[in-house]
């Protein structure tokens, strides 16, 4: 071993493990900035908002696969902290590096005290405090393998002193890097196999069955395995919304997302299902459109890497536990394809179902109104992104329409999407293309949405993160339009509407103000080549998407 400071070895492990970008809000270990100058090319992306920090490293380690690191000092650091409940909800391994309180002036009103830790408590799977320098390498070592082992999430370490002072201490100390935890999954689990055919032996019987995938597949990187069982079964996919991208949507066996944010012909499918094949999905409300689709007490089995996530909401006729990519490849091995024949006029229905409901929509889908239907902007997304384009998608009615309303159609786009945090896709977007510097990023947002975290234009700009943000910009915030209606017994006032109704902005000239791409589109016809300049732009690109005030994205399915 040899004497180093904290920042010496905080900046070499980092380096080792592959982090590539850093997101944070001055100041916090400060000395580890400049060892990471010193020592390694790691960009140090300064946001203006500590959320913001957390939402573009949740981005990148979604488009990623693997985990990377946001930071603040102590006053900023429960802000960060509201920012990771979105990479908690939705799995993601992101490392929150915080400043900390100083024993010598604890409880002694030091200025900005406050005790975070408890604060980071709800919202990662590891929460500890660094209070000796010594404890650098473990400590750092147990972050990496916490939060990419099992079912992924985010952690926090709290370095000692406001600004991570203890940074700058020395002690004899090795760098030593775990490169299994440097990436998702660090470890596939394998299934016992007694359970695999029990599955297999199950989904065989079944007449109608379905397949929910979700998020767990997607970190497991098994969009191949799922497809090639669903193949070889002939059995509907549909995806919840972590999971959009493990089948594309004009594959034939895809019925869309299920659930709350959804597209009426998986509700219809998986409803009508008289087996559910749950995969790497904890089966929760948003995904099950709480607990109705399907109704509890339908014949179930599931597949997940965290075994107490298995029969959770749903009893099961039997359970996997491994790893998704593993399971799925096994279970195809002991599946037999002979009963895919039987299934043909399930898969019928299934394609029917997805064809009546684009015959429903398609008026929507390519109307030429103005103010443009959020339906043609997803529409006109569904054809005309690139093959290899990742997606972020807000939520609201962000989720909303992008979860029903578009499709991927090649297996190299990925997507992913807010877990509940509104104005989460835009700084996510630049986390993302952090992630995928070579390939076409975009983030689909409202403007309510857009206005949380507007400053970070300038942050794209600064540091030339190319990403594209599409702003479906109606004036207001209007999914709480049907709250209010019900509250107001359906005839809102001129009050109730200040609720929710924001001003008309140009968020194009805006963006080309602080040195952007800027694009106003008020005409449908407008989108395809406004999308075009968008991606060949070499600069952030905003397209400000004049749409529809009174267009209501449409309600779940439910038997």
């Amino acid at each position: 071993m040899a004497k180093m400071t904290g920042a010496q070895v905080l900046a070499e492990m980092l380096k080792g493990y592959g982090i590539t970008h850093i997101f944070h809000v001055p100041a916090v270990l400060r000395r580890t900035m400049f060892e990471l100058e010193e020592r390694t090319n790691i960009a140090r992306i300064q946001t203006h908002g500590e959320k913001s920090a957390a939402y573009m490293a949740d981005g990148y380690a979604r488009a990623a696969n693997r985990p990377t690191v946001c930071m603040a000092q102590v006053i900023g650091a429960l802000n960060l902290a509201a920012g990771i409940r979105d990479a908690y909800l939705a799995k993601s391994p992101v490392l929150a590096f915080t400043g900390g309180r100083l024993p010598e002036t604890k409880f002694r009103q030091v200025y900005q005290e406050v005790d975070d830790v408890p604060g980071f408590e709800q919202v990662t799977k590891f929460n500890a405090t660094i209070d000796d320098v010594s404890r650098f390498p473990d400590m750092v070592r147990q972050a990496f393998r916490v939060a990419t082992s099992g079912t992924p999430g985010p952690v926090h370490l709290q370095f000692q002193g406001n600004e991570g002072q203890i940074d700058q201490k020395e002690a004899d100390m090795e760098v030593i890097v775990e490169e299994d935890f440097a990436q998702l999954p660090p470890f596939r689990t394998e299934p016992e196999m007694e359970r695999v055919r029990a599955a297999a032996r199950f989904l065989g019987e079944a007449k109608k069955p379905v397949i929910v995938a979700g998020g767990g597949v997607r970190a497991s990187g098994a969009g191949p395995e799922l497809v090639a069982l669903a193949e070889k079964l002939q059995i509907p996919v549909a995806t919840t919304l972590n999971g959009k991208d493990l089948i594309p949507g004009n594959h034939p066996l895809s019925v869309g997302v299920v659930g709350t944010y959804s597209r009426i012909s998986a509700n219809r499918i998986v409803s009508e299902a008289d087996l559910v094949f749950f995969a790497g999905t904890e089966t929760g409300g948003m995904t099950t459109h709480f607990w109705a689709v399907p109704p509890i007490g339908t014949p179930a089995i599931q597949l997940d890497i965290n075994p107490e996530a298995l029969g959770r909401n749903y009893p099961l006729k039997a359970a996997i536990n491994g790893d998704a990519k593993v399971s799925l490849q096994k279970l195809a091995d002991v599946t037999d394809g002979a009963t895919a024949a039987s299934r043909k006029g399930w898969i019928d229905q299934a394609q029917a179902a997805v064809t009546e409901w684009r015959g429903d929509f398609e008026a929507l889908l390519n109307s030429d109104a103005e103010p443009i239907l959020p339906e043609r902007i997803c529409n006109e997304l569904s054809k005309n992104l690139p093959s290899d384009a990742m997606v972020l998608a807000d939520t609201g009615h962000s989720g909303m329409w992008m979860g029903g309303m578009f499709d991927l159609t090649s297996p190299d786009q990925s997507y992913a999407r807010s877990a509940g945090h509104l104005g989460w896709a835009f700084s996510a977007g630049l986390g993302a293309k952090c992630a995928l510097p070579d390939r076409p990023v975009i983030a689909f947002t409202g403007d309510s949405g857009f206005w949380y975290h507007l400053s970070e234009i300038e942050t794209a700009v600064r540091w030339k993160i190319n990403s594209v943000t599409l702003v479906n910009n109606n004036g207001a915030g209007n999914q709480s339009k049907r709250g209010f209606d019900r509250a107001y017994g359906g005839e809102q006032t001129e009050q109730a509407r200040e609720m929710w109704v924001l001003n008309k902005v140009n968020f194009a000239e805006i963006a080309e103000s602080m040195g952007a791409l800027g694009i106003r589109v008020e005409k449908p016809g407008e989108l395809k080549s406004a999308l075009q300049q968008a991606f060949e732009a070499g600069r952030p690109a905003i397209l400000d998407v004049v749409s529809d005030i009174e267009a209501m994205a449409p309600l779940a399915y439910s038997p």
